[in-house]
């Protein structure tokens, strides 16, 4: 039986032939939407783009937050508030002017230094009446009773929720969980959970009058 030998040239440019269609034929991995492309497509209504944003960046937005606040429980409350704003305020958004990411933390922070400017002010005000117990300075009770009023506001348009849409956006308002989390205390499906919290926030948005 006669042997045909390959020289090492040759084998080699095979190699590299076989190397490249290998390449060529190779499936292209399936890549996530990134954050400006989520933002760009809840700007437009996408319900759907705006549960994968909130996936995706409420964990920066916390850890945001919370470097701010330094009280989890407070950088949890943010985090929804943020999250609002992002679905209101997401046709604002101009990519050319940096991205995705970049915005919403803008939020993040702004919200977390009005809130410690906030709760400054409630322990200031807390002091000026402690120090005057005879005499509340009119703009201290219309302040409070302004506070009152929005809380208000907030406890009607939460009762105007379902039960299974209020419980969700409780959990993740007030609780700071994510969806899976509130998904796993509420033992239902994760898509049904994001459904509930999305569909409650624009039903909060609306109750509250808040322009899109």
């Amino acid at each position: 039986m006669t042997v045909v030998q390959t020289d090492p040239v040759t084998r080699a440019a095979r190699d590299d032939d076989a190397a490249r269609l290998s390449a060529l034929t190779a499936p292209v991995p399936h890549l996530a939407p990134d954050a400006n492309t989520l933002l760009s497509a809840a700007a437009a209504g996408d319900e759907d783009a705006f549960a994968a944003l909130y996936d995706l960046l409420s964990p920066a937005v916390h850890g945001t937050a919370r470097a701010v606040l330094r009280d989890p429980d407070l950088a949890a409350e943010v985090l929804q508030e943020v999250m609002l704003e992002v679905w209101r305020t997401a046709p604002r958004f101009d990519p050319d002017r940096g991205s995705a990411r970049t915005f919403v933390l803008t939020l993040a922070h702004r919200r977390a230094v009005d809130r410690v400017r906030a709760v400054q002010a409630q322990r200031d005000r807390d002091q000026r009446v402690a120090d005057a117990e005879h005499h509340i300075p009119f703009d201290s009770v219309a302040e409070e009773v302004e506070d009152g009023m929005e809380r208000t506001r907030v406890r009607d348009c939460l009762g105007s929720l379902t039960e299974t849409q209020r419980d969700a956006v409780v959990l993740a308002y007030y609780g700071g969980r994510t969806y899976r989390e509130v998904a796993e205390q509420l033992g239902a499906a994760l898509p049904t959970v994001k459904s509930r919290i999305r569909d409650g926030l624009i039903r909060l948005r609306d109750c509250l009058g808040v322009a899109s």
